[in-house]
């Protein structure tokens, strides 16, 4: 059990009155560390409560103690991610690095989230049309028959169940797998890696995982050019469109990025997502009885956790914002979790509520690296956590709940383990 799961009972009963015993700090120029662990998995860290009162743009310092700005308010991060004098280009001096990990792939170049236009637009240009809303729509039935096999198998084995290993991962796993056309037979290899490269512990196991993981699939690639089979990976290795196919090496890289994003992300929100609801009886009073859609509690809850709490930028040059100078080469940070609880685009931030209208929250980003597979995850969320809370209405945990361990903060916020009964 990690320090921050034992505060997480008081916390979550006083989220706001921890935050205000620490808004005094705010008078201070003490730049707040980032990132840091939540106190309550479901909460921002209460220590980011001086970002809140210093305006929409404040100062951190990162891992190794070199400064950067943050992003804390909501339009004002709209307006800086749809700006082209920022860049996603990790390899640039000045880029902000908020873990080791991070360092040590920093060097390396990464599809989709590390190029700025028009590298980022022809990228994304090949990917577009196997994320659209119809061939989203068109994969439902597969994701309503994977969700209703895991089910058929957890209630077979009886409660009580581990909800991440029974459901919430195998899921987006599965899903993905399908999509891009990868063995699920190998999807404890590519998830142990996945792990390794998003939580550590050392840099050199992070480099390892890269190794293997970057190796496998360009044997699959390999396979593929002998032997094509179905999914995405096919579809762009023989693909004839535009400039024809992409080379190897940046067929691995979509691979790493989609393969990895693919499943830890949405993954992560299903068990945080159960474990929110089943801490807050009324509210999903009001999804069990139908008074609200999964749809609503989607959007609300994707805005309310902020799972991936930290997208990093680079300043090409001055940027005049906020009253203040963004200076060419400083990093910029945006708080995801304080972003999407900006009192001045969320009434109430702080309560989990059904009905306000979330779907401006910046989960997926936003501007040009605005999530690619944004349909994909809601159709995943919306099938399986409906599906989980109509098949057993009397889900519950099956510990208390400040003994339930969740993700430290420097990583993608979700829970270890669910232990759940019904």
């Amino acid at each position: 059990m990690t320090e921050s799961t034992t505060e997480s009972a008081r916390q979550d009963l006083h989220p706001t009155l921890t935050a205000s015993a620490s808004a005094s700090a705010s008078a201070s120029e003490t730049p707040v560390p980032f990132p840091q662990d939540r106190g309550c998995p479901y909460h921002p860290p209460t220590a980011y409560a001086p970002l809140r009162e210093t305006g929409p743009l404040g100062r951190v310092t990162l891992f190794d103690g070199r400064p950067a700005r943050i992003v804390t308010g909501h339009t004002l991060a709209r307006e800086l991610l749809a700006d082209p004098r920022l860049s996603s280009n990790r390899q640039l001096p000045g880029f902000p690095v908020t873990t080791e990990r991070l360092a040590k792939l920093q060097a390396r170049r990464v599809a989709l989230l590390g190029v700025d236009d028009p590298e980022h637009n022809a990228q994304r240009r090949m990917l577009i049309p196997s994320f659209s809303v119809k061939r989203i729509a068109a994969l439902r039935p597969q994701i309503q028959q994977t969700v209703d096999r895991l089910l058929d198998a957890m209630e077979r084995q009886g409660p009580p169940a581990e909800l991440v290993g029974a459901f919430a991962l195998p899921v987006p796993s599965m899903v993905i797998c399908a999509l891009l056309g990868v063995p699920y037979a190998d999807h404890e290899f590519f998830e142990e890696r996945s792990r390794i490269l998003l939580r550590g512990p050392a840099a050199a196991d992070v480099e390892r995982a890269r190794i293997e993981l970057e190796s496998y699939l360009g044997e699959l690639i390999d396979r593929k050019r002998r032997e094509p089979g179905e999914g995405l990976l096919d579809e762009l290795i023989h693909r004839e469109a535009g400039d024809g196919p992409p080379d190897r090496e940046q067929l691995i890289a979509f691979a790493v990025i989609l393969l990895i994003a693919g499943h830890e992300t949405t993954a992560n929100m299903i068990s945080l997502g159960t474990f929110t609801l089943l801490r807050h009886p009324e509210q999903l009073a009001a999804l069990r009885s139908g008074e609200t859609t999964t749809a609503v509690v989607v959007e609300e809850l994707l805005r309310y956790l902020s799972i991936a709490d930290g997208m990093l930028r680079v300043a090409l040059e001055d940027i005049e914002v906020a009253g203040e100078t963004i200076r060419a080469g400083e990093g910029v940070v945006f708080s995801t979790s304080l972003i999407n609880r900006d009192e001045t685009a969320f009434a109430e931030p702080e309560a989990l509520d059904w009905d306000r209208s979330a779907r401006h929250h910046l989960a997926f980003g936003f501007g040009i690296h605005q999530c690619l597979g944004q349909n994909l995850a809601r159709a995943e969320l919306d099938i399986a956590l409906r599906t989980l809370f109509e098949r057993l209405p009397a889900l519950r945990l099956a510990a208390p709940a400040e003994e339930i361990p969740f993700k430290p903060g420097d990583t993608i916020q979700g829970m270890l383990e669910l232990p759940v009964a019904w």
